[in-house]
């Protein structure tokens, strides 16, 4: 069977994938087809272009802002459209980031109020422990059940049991049972009858169940004797126990009921074998349970069981002494090891969260603060400190756990152990990503607009990182929320409480956290030490001569891009964008899905007690025993409701020892299902109270049913026969009913209803009828969760059956056990129901947020192949699919969301300036993805990856087996598989289907949601990156490509440039208008001859054409001239209105300066600049701004992304 389900499951994993290969062949050659197709047409339009007239001044520039880029790059590389909604989302953050960092005191104080209203619910705080209401619907079919059956029988017995095994011995288990171990025992069990409670004396007699009123129900070989050991034969003991085990009947306990074999001797074969071959001796005492109304009842109950389960454990000592082993459980032993777990539980979480608590405070100062800084200046390093700032962001995250927890108390929502162990864990690892997010955007900004007031800067950070944080936060919110429809209430508690806190803690980080950042940016500009604001340091210890002081950007000296953020750019990135490696990446992800697909039905349901336990719990061995010794299964109760069964067609869909019995009645189907033990999991004949009730009547049972000196029916007409004709209905099946109730069941007449139905039915005098009943018969061992599955499966298919047989009856299957494995009859279609619903809300919200249907399946599919995948690697791992799991299938949902989120918006919105510098080679997708790799691959991986693996890692540690399997296998699993998907996988799916591209309202040009802290200098090649100016000329000689602006005050560059190394040039300001620091760095495609500058006065502009026109002549003599005219044609080289038209014309390429000018908008132009009048200067190719000092030309797409991206400030700009 194993191995034909294998084959099965290979054939499986082949066909899906098969399937993905062949549509993931045909969608790459349709890529490839329609890349071609573009090529050529795009070859066809420029030999179009260059054969046509341009005499026209007015046609030629429509053709060129229609046709060609800024900076040179093909149409499809740069966006040219904003995103309607993407900008009001951006505006609303600036906005409210301005408001809440130009009032800090009122926005914290309001913070902290509302947290603190919401947080008065805790006075209603409550913790819901009982299993019962934990994992089943009040109003679902098993609850009401539950209650039914409660309500008319009484709750389920309280069992106490033990085993005594034999199995201490190097060979294995052997024969449990020996005189000596009996007399032993005897005592024992005389010492459990007589326990009293140090309390208040209760003993065994005063809580145990005692169907006959007098003797207690104990389930145990020393009841064949009365619990007499004086009753045992010492020579012949053996035989007397066979033939107790051999006719029951003839050794009834003191309760009058038999017992069978299999419920007191274990370990052996029941047919074949003699009792000295059991290798368990098994013991249960039953005490009477009590509705939870009846408080002092089940206290008394609760406090004996406690005395007993401490003589218990002195007996375990005993028993090792005598070469056994004892392994027991008592009714509240299970919840008392629960509760030690969870505090041993407690431990790891609070060790967990102080490890990603120490790394959030440390990594969020690592944008600022150096190793070599703190080498050589440590009091400076203690001002750049952000130590103080991730405790607050900590604080926030404790915030909104509180306020989330407040306010569902007040509602009345109880939490569970559950969310008190999972929620500030999943929060605080959602929490601190957003906090790094905003401050390394923040550290960014204070680079770029290093000027501006804090207020704008920390706008401009919120403004860019506001929508991205949106994203997530939505779709983590929208995903958590969806499980508050779902009837479990555990799950259903779960939900609630955890949208709240992702939600709440939201809008904390958005409004609180942005003040305490902007106080923050403040106490480092004014010198103070962080922790300690009070002490002030010098400002002549600054070293970095910037504007800000302390709180400048540092650059001189610094290395601003990390080793992980350079092997993005450098290597991975272009790396995981090659043709062949796309096509690899998706083959190998696809193969992972359809293997995960393919595992899926090898998930395994339920929830074995032995995981629950904490290792080395005494409770392990007594489930250890359980299924391996107890030969007999729980007991099982087909309950009927509502029947009339003092009519005689009700008695018949009842009965089954009678000729006039229906076929399918409840009595025949159950004794076929028996029959059938495979299918059915039904082992015993049926208690039917029915056929027992009319059997008492009968008068030839002359001890049953008496009246006087005859019995009841002797003298009837028609007599007593199997047909049942005759036989009482209405008032007299009533009377003679109660009669056979209260009948005490002996060895003379033993189908007397006390003992065996006292409780088994509910008569009605008044209605005359049977408003409740049930027909007992018991269950197969059941060793597994799958058997407890399969057994609650069965019963309610044969109660299904019975009810559609008989019209007039319905029936119920009820077990202890049931309550807690009806989750499993819906788990699956609940979880797919949970994970579709939640899908389709990230589809939804996704394709609103970035404005993209494609881009938004594309992270859609990317979710639900890490569900899959992380569900694939449950079943490899053991762990089964049960409430548990289920809730941390909804989290996997919402972080694999984090996980994508910000991929996806890094390649919808991407960077100008991270995007101009994609490879040649990738246009398009492909280079829009290049961005958002380079963007925040590194940030993904060291900031969101490395926060979750650290608070993961450290659950590897607990000694709870529950949080090692269902939560440190799956999060490491969540982890893993949404840190390749979003950083392997999505990339590649987006650079072959993802949607357009938006241009950044922000238009900074800088890292979105740099978690690594890197900055500017990031963007430019390595040979840029020496401070001194210097050094920088001496760099450009040797390259070609770049351009570059840089001033200090009092520093001019050499007046002339660098000879015979055209492409580089560094043009120094005139003295009349000197920067204080710097301003620009740019970068263009290596192109020969490419040029950028700006220019003031007529000395520069002269100055600049000769020093062009003698690079020109050099690079004529040395490089394909048509080559390079091509290049300047795409908007390379900018020309500057002081030279002559002729030098225009040589410049671009004979008459081609009317394609160079980049396609930008004027209006952005003026809104960027901040002035009033933008012209653009067709003749010579370029945007003439109007000042008061006179004219500024901007030459070049740098020059504008220069000011776009706020390294050359409009202040500036504006000096000038």
């Amino acid at each position: 069977m194993r191995l034909r389900g294998l084959r099965s499951q290979l054939f499986a994993i082949l066909i899906i994938y098969s399937v993905f290969v062949t549509l993931l062949v045909l969608a790459v050659s349709g890529h490839v087809a329609a890349a071609k197709h573009r090529q050529s047409k795009n070859e066809r339009l420029q030999l179009l272009q260059d054969s046509g007239a341009h005499d026209d001044d007015e046609d030629d520039t429509r053709d060129m802002l229609g046709r060609s880029t800024a900076g040179g790059y093909p149409a499809d590389r740069m966006p040219t459209q904003q995103y309607v909604l993407n900008t009001y989302i951006d505006r609303f953050f600036s906005s409210l980031a301005r408001t809440c960092a130009r009032f800090p005191a009122i926005t914290i104080s309001a913070s902290v109020l509302v947290v603190i209203l919401l947080s008065l619910g805790w006075m209603r705080f409550a913790v819901e422990t009982d299993p019962v209401k934990l994992w089943v619907a009040p109003d679902s079919d098993a609850a009401q059940e539950k209650h039914f059956f409660d309500t008319n029988f009484g709750p389920f017995f309280r069992a106490e049991q033990a085993f005594l095994v034999n199995d201490t011995l190097p060979s294995g288990p052997g024969p449990v049972l020996s005189y000596e171990t009996l007399r032993w025992w005897f005592d024992v069990e005389a010492r459990v009858s007589g326990l009293k409670t140090e309390e208040n004396g209760i003993t065994l007699h005063d809580v145990c169940y005692r169907p006959t009123g007098e003797s207690c129900v104990i389930q145990s070989v020393t009841q064949y004797f009365d619990g007499e050991f004086d009753n045992l034969e010492k020579e012949g003991w053996a035989e007397q126990i066979q033939d107790c085990v051999d006719s029951p009947v003839n050794c009834l306990p003191p309760f009058g009921q038999p017992l069978a074999i299999q419920r007191l001797l274990g370990g052996y074969n029941y047919s074949s074998e003699p009792i000295t071959e059991a290798k368990a001796l098994v013991v249960t005492w039953v005490v009477k349970n009590h509705n939870p109304s009846e408080v002092e009842a089940l206290k008394k109950a609760e406090e004996w069981e406690a005395a007993a389960q401490n003589l218990l454990l002195q007996v375990m000592d005993e028993a090792r002494d005598r070469g056994l082993r004892l392994s027991f459980n008592t009714e509240i032993s299970l919840e008392q090891e629960l509760n030690k777990n969870t505090n041993t539980d407690a431990k790891i979480v609070v060790i967990s969260y102080i490890v990603m608590f120490i790394y959030a405070s440390l990594a969020l100062g690592s944008t600022t603060v150096t190793a070599s800084m703190v080498l050589r200046n440590p009091k400076q390093a203690l001002v750049q400190s952000k130590f103080s700032l991730g405790v607050v962001g900590i604080l926030i995250v404790l915030m909104s756990v509180a306020a989330s927890v407040g306010l569902f108390s007040a509602m009345g929502v109880k939490a569970t152990l559950i969310i008190a162990e999972v929620i500030p864990f999943l929060v605080l690892a959602v929490g601190v990503d957003n906090i790094f997010l905003i401050v390394h955007e923040f550290e960014r900004v204070n680079i770029s607009h290093a000027d501006e007031a804090v207020p704008e800067r920390v706008a401009r950070a919120l403004g860019r990182m506001g929508p991205s944080i949106q994203l997530s936060a939505m779709t983590e919110t929208v995903a958590f929320a969806l499980g508050a429809a779902v009837g479990m209430p555990a799950v259903r508690n779960f939900a609630a409480y955890a949208a709240g806190a992702v939600f709440i803690n939201a809008l904390l980080q958005v409004t609180m956290f942005v003040a305490v950042l902007a106080v923050n940016q403040e106490r480092v500009e004014s010198g103070r030490m962080d922790c300690v604001p009070c002490v002030r340091l010098d400002k002549k210890m600054d070293s970095s001569g910037m504007p800000n002081g302390f709180g400048s950007a540092p650059f001189s000296g610094v290395e601003e891009e990390g080793w992980l953020s350079r092997f993005v750019r450098k290597r991975y990135a272009p790396a995981l964008l090659g043709n062949k490696m796309r096509v690899a990446v998706m083959t190998l992800f696809l193969g992972f899905f359809a293997v995960g697909i393919a595992l899926l039905p090898e998930v395994q349901l339920g929830l074995d007690q032995r995981i629950a336990i904490p290792t080395g719990s005494y409770l392990i061995d007594y489930f250890n025993d359980l299924y391996a010794y107890f030969g007999a299964g729980p007991p099982v109760y087909f309950v009927t409701r509502g029947v009339n069964a003092t009519s005689r067609h009700a008695q018949q869909e009842l009965c089954g020892r009678f000729s006039t019995c229906e076929a399918f009645s409840l009595a025949n189907i159950l004794e076929q299902e028996r029959k059938r033990p495979e299918q059915s999991f039904i082992a015993d004949a049926t208690a039917s109270w029915v056929d027992d009730y009319f059997h008492w009547l009968n008068p030839e049972l002359e001890e049953c049913c008496v009246d006087g000196k005859t019995t009841c029916f002797a003298d009837r007409d028609p007599s007593w026969n199997i047909s049942l004709s005759g036989m009482p209905e209405g008032e007299e099946f009533v009377e003679y009913m109660l009669r056979w109730l209260d009948s005490p069941t002996t060895q003379d007449c033993p189908l007397a209803g006390q003992a065996t139905y006292g409780d088994a039915v509910v008569v009605d005098e008044k209605a005359l009828t049977i408003p409740a009943s049930h027909f007992r018969t018991a269950h197969t061992p059941l060793r597994s969760q799958e058997d407890f599955i399969a057994a609650y499966a069965a019963a309610r298919r044969i109660a299904t059956e019975i009810s559609d047989k008989n019209e007039g009856i319905s029936v119920f299957p009820y077990s202890k056990f049931y309550i807690f494995f009806d989750q499993y009859a819906s788990i699956v279609r609940l979880a797919t129901a949970l994970v579709g619903a939640a899908l389709a809300f990230i589809l939804v919200i996704a394709t609103t947020l970035l404005g993209s249907l494609t881009t938004g399946i594309v992270v859609t599919v990317t979710v639900a192949m890490i569900v899959v995948d992380i569900a694939g690697t449950m079943a490899l791992a053991g762990v089964s699919l049960n409430a548990v799991s289920l809730v941390n299938i909804v989290i996997c949902v919402g972080i694999g969301v984090e996980f994508c989120a910000h991929i996806a918006r890094a390649f919808t919105i991407p960077s100008p300036s991270i995007l101009e510098r994609a490879p040649s080679s990738l246009r398009g997708k492909e280079a829009r993805a290049w961005a958002a790799l380079v963007n925040v691959g590194g940030s993904v991986f060291s900031g969101i990856t490395v926060t979750k693996l650290l608070g993961v890692f450290v659950l590897a540690f607990t000694q709870s087996k529950i949080f090692e399997v269902y939560y440190f296998r799956v999060w490491l699993a969540l982890v893993v598989w949404a840190a390749l998907h979003a950083l392997v996988f999505l990339p590649v799916a987006l650079s072959m289907f993802g949607g357009r591209g938006y241009i950044d309202p922000e238009s900074d040009g800088g890292l979105e949601q740099d978690l690594a802290g890197r900055r500017y200098r990031a963007l430019l090649p390595e040979e840029e990156e020496t401070p001194r100016v210097e050094r920088q000329i001496d760099q450009a000689s040797k390259t070609s490509g770049s351009i570059g602006l840089y001033s200090q005050r009092d520093q001019r560059l050499p007046a002339q440039l660098p000879e015979g190394k055209g492409g580089t040039f560094a043009v120094d300001a005139s003295s009349k208008y000197p920067i204080e620091h710097l301003t620009y760095f740019g970068t263009l495609i290596d192109t020969p001859g490419a040029v950028s500058w700006v220019v003031r006065n007529d000395e520069e502009a002269a100055w600049i054409e000769g020093a062009v026109m003698k690079l020109l002549d050099e690079e004529r003599k040395r490089a394909d001239w048509g080559k390079i005219s091509a290049e300047m044609k795409r908007g390379v080289v900018l020309v500057c209105p002081k030279m002559s038209t002729g030098a225009s014309d040589e410049l671009t390429g004979r008459g081609g300066g009317r394609m160079c000018v980049g396609y930008f908008v004027v209006e952005a132009i003026r809104g960027w600049l901040g002035v009033s009048e933008v012209e653009v200067d067709t003749r010579h190719c370029g945007f003439v701004v109007k000042h008061p000092d006179g004219p500024v030309v901007l030459l070049s797409r740098d020059d504008v992304e220069g000011i776009k991206g706020g390294l050359l400030q409009p202040q500036v700009w504006k000096r000038w």
